[in-house]
């Protein structure tokens, strides 16, 4: 009997140092598997959110060059308005199946960014579909469109962890000066 009491700390010892492996080793598995798990997540929002950008992009190049007429200094090619309409037609599918995997996918900010900037161009459709009417308001709504595709731009870099400078295309107001639109 005294040699299993001799023998007892050691044998608690032993079995402290097992429970301490398996619970860090635990610890750090799960830890792994988490950050395996962001980073898979990230890349589909990434691909999400650049699948989007092209399509709404699409519809808003589509759409200006189907104003271009209209648009005085506009360096969008004139695009004829029955092969705009075709095209249009085309791009909104595809956009509506991007725009699926961002509410899937995305973040609060990111989506509510995605969704103003999905209003401002479909307005600019809407004025390419409308003509030959003439578009009131043309040079804010493509303004507003600008803005907010860099608006959604800076939210889907903050909700993916990029860093770095500004991502800005659309140079906003300094004080009075009135930017002119680059599209």
């Amino acid at each position: 009997m005294e040699s299993v009491l001799t023998q007892l700390p050691a044998l608690l010892g032993v079995l402290l140092g097992t429970i301490g492996t398996m619970v860090a080793t635990t610890v750090a598995e799960r830890g792994r598997w988490r950050r395996g798990q962001t980073v898979r997540w990230d890349e589909r929002r990434l691909d999400a959110y650049a699948d989007f950008t092209r399509a709404v992009k699409e519809i808003h190049l589509l759409s200006l060059g189907m104003l271009s007429g209209h648009r005085p200094g506009s360096r969008t090619p004139a695009l004829d308005r029955e092969d705009g309409l075709a095209r249009l037609a085309e791009a909104d599918v595809r956009h509506t199946l991007t725009w699926e995997t961002v509410l899937l996918l995305g973040d609060a900010a990111t989506v509510r960014a995605a969704s103003t900037w999905r209003r401002a161009v479909r307005d600019l459709e809407q004025a390419a579909r409308s003509l030959p009417d003439q578009p009131e308001g043309l040079a804010a709504m493509v303004r507003q469109a600008d803005e907010a595709r860099d608006d959604f731009y800076q939210a889907a870099r903050g909700g993916l962890g990029v860093r770095g400078g500004g991502v800005e295309q659309f140079r906003r107001p300094a004080e009075g000066r009135v930017p002119a639109a680059r599209t």
